[in-house]
C-alpha cells in the first residue's frame, strides 16, 4: 500500500478497500504502547461524495468473528458511538465502514496535548461513556472491547468504537492475555481468563480508560489519580467484579443528583451534555481535530482505476466494475 503519513492537499496513489478508497490511516500518530484491535482508515467513495472510517481486522483476528461483531454494532444506540453502517458482502475482503467524524483517537490526544487530560475532560468523557455503556447494556449488549484506543475524541464529545474487540480476538473459554490488538491494561481479568465478556467488564474496562486519560496509564498507583476521581476509578479497577459500582452510580457520583433538561423530542435524556459544553475539550485538541478535518477534505486521491488511465492502460474490468459502483 503507497500511502503517506499526513492528508495533505496533494494528489496520492492509495489503495482501495471495497468501493473506498483509502485517504489515510487514522492510527498514524497513535503511541506505540497504545495497542489498537484493528486496522483504521479515513477512506472515500469512489464518487467522492461519503467519506467513511473504515476498519478492517488484524491478521490474527478471525475474519467472521470480526465481520459478527460488525454486524451486531449496527444496532448499537446511543449518542456517543459509531456503529457501522455498511459491511463487506459475503466472501469479499473484510471490512466494515462507519460514518467519518472528525476525531483523534484518545491515545492520540493524550501525546498532542503533552499529557494527561484536564480533570474536567475526564470527567465529561467518563459521563458520556457511562451513558452510553448503560444503553447498550439496556440492549443485552457488552462492549467487550472499551479501551483507550477504543475512544474517539470529537469536538461535541466522544465516539466509541472497536466494539466486541475481545470477543473477536478469541472465543469464549480461550484465554485472552498477550493477544495482538488487546489492551492487557484495559481487559478486566475474567475476560483475560476466556470468560464470556458481561457488563461489569465493561465498567473495569471503561476504568482503565479513564485512568489513561487522567495519568497516561491504564493500571496507574492510586495516588497518581486525580484527587477527585480516585476512589470511583479504583473501584471500578476492582479485580472482584461484584465491588465494581454500577454505570447509574458512577454517573451519579459524578454528576450529582440533579435531574437533566427535559429530552429533545425522542432522545434519551443525558447528563453528559451538561459537562460537554464550551471549554470542556483543550484548544489545542479541538485545533488538531478541525485540521484533521480540513486536511481530509482538501485531499485528492486517486483511486487505482484513474491510476490505470493515468499510467497510458486501460484498467482491468474488474477494477472497472468495482469502482463504479
Amino acid at each position: 500500500m503507497n500511502m503517506r503519513a499526513g492528508t495533505g492537499s496533494r494528489t496520492r496513489d492509495t489503495r482501495s478497500i471495497g468501493p473506498y478508497t483509502v485517504v489515510t490511516r487514522l492510527d498514524t500518530r497513535m503511541p506505540a504502547h497504545a495497542p489498537v484491535s484493528e486496522y483504521r482508515f479515513i477512506a472515500r467513495s469512489s464518487d467522492g461524495n461519503r467519506t467513511v472510517l473504515l476498519s478492517t481486522p488484524l491478521a490474527t483476528v478471525d475474519p467472521q468473528r470480526f465481520m459478527a461483531e460488525a454486524d451486531a454494532s449496527r444496532y448499537l444506540l446511543g449518542s456517543w458511538v459509531l456503529p457501522a453502517v455498511e459491511l463487506a458482502a459475503p466472501g469479499d475482503q473484510t471490512w466494515h465502514a462507519r460514518p467519518y467524524v472528525p476525531a483523534l483517537p484518545l491515545p492520540t490526544a493524550l501525546a498532542l496535548h503533552g499529557g494527561p487530560l484536564p480533570e474536567r475532560t475526564v470527567r465529561a468523557l467518563a459521563v458520556a461513556l457511562a451513558e452510553n455503556l448503560a444503553v447498550m447494556h439496556g440492549q443485552n449488549l457488552t462492549h467487550a472491547g472499551l479501551c483507550p484506543s477504543a475512544v474517539l475524541i470529537a469536538v461535541d464529545g466522544p465516539r466509541l468504537t472497536c466494539f466486541g474487540a475481545a470477543r473477536a480476538a478469541a472465543p469464549d473459554g480461550v484465554p485472552r492475555q498477550e493477544i495482538p490488538g488487546l489492551d492487557p491494561g484495559s481487559l478486566p481479568p475474567e475476560q483475560a481468563a476466556g470468560g464470556r465478556p458481561r457488563p461489569l467488564g465493561d465498567v473495569y474496562a471503561l476504568g482503565a480508560t479513564l485512568a489513561y486519560a487522567a495519568t497516561g496509564y491504564t493500571l496507574p498507583e492510586r495516588e497518581e489519580l486525580p484527587a477527585e476521581l480516585r476512589s470511583l476509578i479504583a473501584r471500578c479497577l476492582s479485580r472482584d467484579p461484584a465491588q465494581r459500582p454500577e454505570l447509574s452510580e458512577l454517573t451519579e457520583e459524578l454528576t450529582g443528583p440533579t435531574q437533566p433538561d427535559a429530552p429533545v423530542g425522542f432522545a434519551a435524556p443525558s447528563r453528559a451534555d451538561t459537562l460537554l459544553g464550551p471549554g470542556w475539550l483543550p484548544a489545542r485538541l479541538i485545533a488538531a481535530i478541525v485540521h484533521q478535518a480540513a486536511s481530509v477534505l482538501a485531499a485528492e486521491v486517486r483511486t487505482p482505476q484513474q491510476q490505470a488511465w493515468t499510467q497510458g492502460r486501460a484498467p482491468s474490468p474488474d477494477a472497472a466494475v468495482r469502482h463504479s459502483n
